[in-house]
């Protein structure tokens, strides 16, 4: 899959990442964001709109460390062209956005459990508790000027297949928009994609990733 993908979403994106991870604003960079993450095996990441490969090239050229990832909105083939041999590629990550005005008001969870809903400063918190008290869904909306970044969207595998996620998309959507967001944006597993197409998400393009492993020879 080739192409770029809409620079201002993904600005929106990785200025809401960054608040729901509660690190530092984004740098921005050669066209891109460098964000300084600081967790063992995640040091920073950069992520590009489209590749460019001659800066990207550059830039990979000079890190020697492991646990800095690019990230390009390209043809996986091309992000590993612009680099040198000791990067290794990632999983893929879909962009997607949504109208929030045109997301339906959530439904009520299933029976014997119970959703509580929180703001953290600009993030809001949605989680759903079954009848022992134990967390089974998740989720997390990062508001940035006019957009609601959707992270950590988390189902228990012993809770799945209850409409759970669906709850918890629905509230943050609803609070969201309640707070003026008027599009929702996230990064979705290509797995994952599909259940958030089916809730009205449109997709807006794939994020190829490469690192360098631990271990590698800088």
């Amino acid at each position: 899959m080739s192409g770029s993908a809409d620079a201002a979403l993904v600005e929106a994106w990785v200025n809401g990442w960054a608040l729901s991870r509660s690190v530092a604003a984004p740098i921005p960079v050669a066209g891109g964001h460098r964000l300084v993450v600081g967790e063992p095996g995640h040091a920073e990441r950069f992520v590009f709109p489209t590749l460019n490969a001659a800066a990207l090239s550059t830039l990979a050229a000079r890190i020697t460390a492991p646990g800095i990832f690019l990230k390009a909105f390209c043809a996986p083939e091309a992000l590993l062209a612009a680099v040198d041999a000791r990067w290794s590629p990632q999983a893929s990550g879909d962009l997607m956005a949504v109208d929030l005005a045109a997301v339906p008001s959530p439904a009520a969870p299933a029976a014997g459990y119970v959703q509580r809903f929180r703001a953290e400063g600009a993030v809001l918190v949605v989680e759903i508790h079954d009848a022992n008290g134990e967390l089974a869904a998740s989720g997390r909306a990062a508001l940035t000027g006019s957009c609601a970044v959707f992270d950590k969207i988390i189902t228990d595998p012993a809770h799945q297949r209850r409409g759970l996620g669906r709850v918890v998309m629905g509230v943050l959507g609803e609070q969201a928009r309640a707070l003026g967001a008027d599009q929702g944006v996230l990064v979705a597993t290509p797995e994952g994609r599909a259940l958030y197409e089916v809730l009205g998400w449109r997709f807006e393009g794939r994020m190829e990733t490469v690192v360098i492993p631990d271990g590698a020879n800088g």
